[in-house]
C-alpha cells in the first residue's frame, strides 16, 4: 500500500530572529547575526549569546500559564499557537481525538534548576518550588499543547540532542502514515542560554569566543572557533494531504522524506569523514524516491565547530555530488540545540514558498577544505523544489528530512 502523502499546513516560529514568523524571516534574510552581549552570562569566559528579543511570557500567555512553566515550554507554547492558527486546526476542522504533539527537546529546563539549586545549596529547602519537577521534565512541553489546544491524541517528546527537532518531525510523520493521526504538531523547542550550561559548553572549549559577539558565529568559514548559544521554538502542522484538502487547507509543503542513522563513532565528536550524516541524507533520499540530484537546497546543521563543519561538508559532497546551495542558519540565529533542527525545518518551508536563500552570516573566507556552495553576503533568489535539512548530535545522532513544493 502506498504511503498517504503529508502536507505542512501551518508554521510557528520563535527565535533569536523573532517572534514569530514573519519577523523570522525578515531577519533571516538579512544575513546579519544577532549575537549580543547577555547579562545572565556576566563574568564567565564567554558572555554573549543570541537570545529571543523583547520575549515576555506574561504577556504573551498570560500570568495565570507563564507561571508555571520554563522558558523553553514558554516559547514552545507561543510558537504552537502561531502554527495551530495558521494551518486552521481546531474542532471544528479536525477531531481531538486524531491530533497529536510531538515535540524535539534536547535537554530539559535550565532556568529554574538553577534558582533551586541555589536555594538546595544554601539550605533553604522550604524556599524551593513544589512546581520544579512538572515545569521541568520534558514531556510537558507537549502536555501543555495538548492542554492549551484541546488535543487528544499522543503526546510525546524525543530526545536525540540537536538533532531532536528534527527526529520529532520524522516521528510525526510516522504517527500520521500509521494512521494513529490526521494532524501532529510537531518541532522542538530549547532555551539552554544559561550560566550553567555557558559554562559547561566552555569548559569544552566548544564555544566561540570572539571579541566581537556579532562576528563569533561563523560556520564554514575558516577561522571559525565554535558555536553560540541560542534559544527558540520552531512548530509545525503536518497533516494528512487527503485531511488538509477536505477542509480546505493551504498546503505550505510535502514533507517528501525523512532518514535517521547513528555514528556509532564517539560521545560527542561526530565521525570526521561524515559517514553517519551521509547515510542519513542517503536514507532521506531513498524514503522520498528521489535522486540526489533533485535536491536543490540543503539547510546545514553547520553550528561554526572546526571537526562538525568538515565531517558535514564531507557527508554532503559524498550525497550530493551536484552540490546545491548551502546555508548555514546558525550563523545569524545560533545554536538552539534540540529546537535548532525545527527552526531550520520551518525556515527550509519558507525558503521554498520565496524561492529564495537566505545568506550565512560571516562567511567572509570559506575554509578552501568544505568545498560546498555556501549562500553568503545576500539572499539567493533560485528555483527550487525540494529543500533538504540536516541535524546533528551527541550521542551520534544524525536526521535528515527532505522537504518539497506542495
Amino acid at each position: 500500500m502506498n504511503a498517504p502523502e503529508i502536507v505542512v499546513t501551518g508554521l510557528g516560529m520563535v527565535s533569536p530572529a523573532g517572534i514569530g514568523v514573519p519577523a523570522n524571516w525578515h531577519t533571516l534574510r538579512s544575513g546579519s547575526s544577532v549575537a549580543a552581549h547577555d547579562p545572565e552570562l556576566e563574568g564567565l569566559p564567554v558572555d554573549f549569546s543570541c537570545a529571543v528579543p523583547g520575549f515576555d511570557a506574561d504577556a504573551l500567555l498570560g500570568r495565570s500559564i507563564s507561571w508555571r512553566l520554563d522558558r523553553f515550554s514558554h516559547m514552545a507554547l507561543v510558537a504552537a499557537r502561531e502554527a495551530v492558527a495558521d494551518a486552521g486546526v481546531g474542532p471544528d476542522t479536525a477531531t481531538p481525538e486524531r491530533v497529536g504533539v510531538v515535540l524535539g527537546v534536547g535537554a530539559n529546563s535550565s532556568h529554574h534548576y538553577a534558582r533551586e539549586f541555589a536555594h538546595l545549596a544554601q539550605g533553604q529547602f522550604r524556599s524551593m518550588s513544589p512546581l520544579l519537577v512538572p515545569r521541568s521534565i520534558p514531556n510537558m512541553v507537549a502536555g501543555e499543547i495538548t492542554i492549551d489546544q484541546g488535543f487528544r491524541g499522543p503526546s510525546l517528546v524525543t530526545a536525540t540532542a540537536c538533532a531532536s527537532g528534527t527526529t520529532a518531525i520524522g516521528l510525526a510523520r510516522d504517527l500520521i502514515r500509521a494512521g494513529t493521526c490526521d494532524v501532529v504538531v510537531t518541532g522542538g523547542s530549547e532555551s539552554l542560554r544559561s550560566p550553567i550550561y555557558a559554562a559547561a559548553y566552555a569548559r569544552m572549549d566548544a564555544l566561540a569566543r570572539d571579541v566581537d559577539p556579532a562576528g563569533a558565529s561563523r560556520p564554514f568559514d575558516a577561522h571559525r572557533s565554535g558555536f553560540v548559544l541560542g534559544e527558540g521554538a520552531g512548530i509545525m502542522t503536518l497533516e494528512r494531504a487527503e485531511h488538509a484538502r477536505a477542509r480546505g487547507a493551504r498546503e505550505r509543503a510535502r514533507v517528501a522524506g525523512y532518514g535517521a542513522t547513528s555514528d556509532a563513532h564517539h560521545f560527542t565528536r561526530p565521525d570526521p569523514q561524515g559517514d553517519g550524516v551521509r547515510l542519513a541524507v542517503s536514507a532521506a533520499l531513498e524514503d522520498a524516491d528521489l535522486a540526489a540530484r533533485e535536491v536543490d537546497h540543503v539547510s546545514a546543521h553547520a553550528t561554526a565547530t572546526p571537526i562538525g563543519d568538515l565531517a558535514e561538508a564531507r557527508a554532503l559532497r559524498a550525497a550530493l555530488p551536484t552540490s546545491p546551495p548551502v546555508t548555514a542558519l546558525k550563523s545569524v540565529t545560533g545554536h538552539a540545540q534540540g529546537a535548532a533542527g525545527a527552526l531550520e525545518a520551518v525556515a527550509a518551508v519558507l525558503t521554498l514558498q520565496h524561492q529564495e536563500i537566505p545568506p550565512t552570516a560571516n562567511l567572509d573566507s570559506i575554509d578552501p577544505e568544505v568545498e560546498l556552495d555556501v549562500v553568503a553576503k545576500a539572499p539567493r533568489l533560485t528555483p527550487m523544489r525540494t529543500a533538504l535539512s540536516t541535524s546533528v548530535g551527541f550521542g551520534g545522532q544524525n536526521a535528515a528530512l527532505l522537504l518539497a513544493n506542495p
